[in-house]
Formats: structure tokens, C-alpha cells, sequence
């Protein structure tokens, strides 16, 4: 594992490096997607920056929220400490930040969640591969048989062979990524970001049954919950485009892109 590197006397983290790397590249693929729909390519900065600040915003509530017995004596202390950036909340974060830049800049609608569905999906990949290289304690349940992994020198150290999650997941959403891609101008409004929910959520979903979590309810985590939460929001609206429109294929030039409302 290579939680830092040195470079000199300049010492950088992985993860911080992949969490950049991630932004950037998820960014590149926003605006390319913009200036193929005819926006500005400059609202994919825009975009990114009101994502990354509600994004870290929301994951650190998220987390103070799940955690408040243990944090309730100082919140304040809590809220700017370096521990306890929560996916879920990021995401929640980022989504009201950007649906409010979106308002800003009268481009709220279906196509705003499409544009962002592929870069989502790299997003995370590439995110994942600072938790593998970090070894930050994402890493699965012990396993001792093909690909099993430990992780001595992480920033949650394990000497016990483990499932390597990380890496399970960096691939499965990197082919998500390339499948939301290739689909873009494939779909109907909206049907892009719906795929995007239930591939996200499925992927989350299964390897959580290997992920070195307690179950909260029922027999699954609090992110197996969330995550049939995104499934069944996909699924209920792929259900109502086919209902309205017979199939969720772009049946005309104009179908996959509509304008902001």
C-alpha cells in the first residue's frame, strides 16, 4: 500500500491525489458532454466546484448525524477534524449543491442528471483506487482464497488477508462509466441517470455482503438500504417511460437531450 508518497520534503496523500484525479477526470467528461448538447463547456467548473463543496459539506453532517453519541460532546470539534467523510452524505451533498447551481443557472431538468450519470460513475471508480492505495479500511471481510489482499502498511492496517473491495468496485464502476457513456445519446431523457442509479446501487449493494461492516437492519447495512433505495428510484422510473413513451430508446434526434425546465 502507498498511503503517502514522498516526494523531497513534500508529502502527499494518495488518497487526497485520487479524490483530485477523480475530480478532474469526472469533470473533463461533463464538459465534453456539455458542448456535445450545445451548453457552455465553463459550466462543467462551475458544476464541479458547488459538487465539491457540497459534497465534503454533506459528508461531514452525514457523518456527524451517524455518529452523534459519539461526537454529541463536540460537534463543533467534530464538523473540521480530518476523520469521517461519509460516501452517502457526500452525495446527498453534492446533488442539493449542484441542483442549486442548476438553478441558478435555469438548467434544471432531465439532461442535467444525464450529463452527470458517466462522470458519477468514473468519479467513484477512480475514488476507489485512493482506498485501495491508502488502504483506509474500505477493504472486505477476511478471505484467504484467489486475490485476497492485506494491508500492513494502510492507514487502517490489517495483516489479515482480506477481500480487496476497493478494487472489486474501481472495476465494476469503471465499466459503468464506459456503459453510460456509450448509451448517452441512446435513451430518453432522463433514462440515463435511472440506469446509473440501479447499476451504482447493485454494485454497492453486492459488495457490501464482503465489506467489513455490521448489519443495521434486517440483515443488511445502512448502505445496502440506501443503495435498494437508488435501485428502486431507477427501476420506478424507467417503469414510467416505458408506460408513457412504449420504451426508453431515443426515438428521435431531440429525445435524449431536452431542455432545462
Amino acid at each position: 500500500m502507498y498511503p503517502r508518497i514522498e516526494i523531497g520534503p513534500l508529502t502527499l496523500q494518495t488518497f487526497g491525489l485520487m479524490f483530485a484525479f477523480a475530480f478532474l477526470a469526472s469533470g473533463a467528461l461533463v464538459w465534453k458532454r456539455l458542448r456535445e448538447i450545445g451548453k457552455p463547456g465553463d459550466w462543467a467548473y462551475e458544476m464541479g466546484f458547488a459538487a465539491l463543496l457540497g459534497g465534503i459539506v454533506g459528508s461531514r453532517v452525514y457523518f456527524l448525524v451517524q455518529n452523534y453519541s459519539e461526537v454529541k460532546h463536540d460537534l463543533l470539534g467534530s464538523l473540521f477534524s480530518g476523520a469521517g467523510l461519509v460516501w452517502y452524505g457526500g452525495a446527498i451533498g453534492g446533488a442539493l449543491a449542484v441542483l442549486a447551481w442548476a438553478w441558478y443557472r435555469d438548467f434544471l431538468g432531465l439532461t442535467l442528471l444525464d450529463v452527470a450519470a458517466p462522470a458519477l460513475a468514473l468519479g467513484y471508480a477512480i475514488g476507489r483506487c485512493g482506498c485501495q492505495l491508502s488502504g483506509d479500511g474500505d477493504y472486505g471481510k477476511p478471505f484467504n482464497g484467489f486475490g485476497a489482499m492485506s494491508y500492513p502498511n494502510g492507514t487502517v492496517p490489517t495483516e489479515t488477508p482480506v477481500y480487496p473491495t476497493p478494487i472489486y468496485e474501481t472495476l465494476a464502476m469503471g465499466m459503468g462509466a464506459w456503459l453510460l457513456w456509450q448509451l448517452r445519446d441512446r435513451v430518453r431523457a432522463g433514462v440515463l441517470f435511472a440506469i446509473y442509479l440501479i447499476y451504482a446501487g447493485t454494485e454497492r449493494f453486492l459488495v457490501e455482503f464482503i465489506r467489513r461492516n455490521t448489519d443495521d437492519a434486517v440483515g443488511l447495512t445502512t448502505a445496502q438500504l440506501e443503495s435498494l433505495g437508488m435501485m428502486l428510484a431507477g427501476a420506478i422510473w424507467i417503469a414510467i417511460v416505458i408506460r408513457w413513451h412504449g420504451g426508453i430508446g431515443r426515438q428521435t434526434a431531440n429525445d435524449a437531450v431536452q431542455p432545462a425546465v
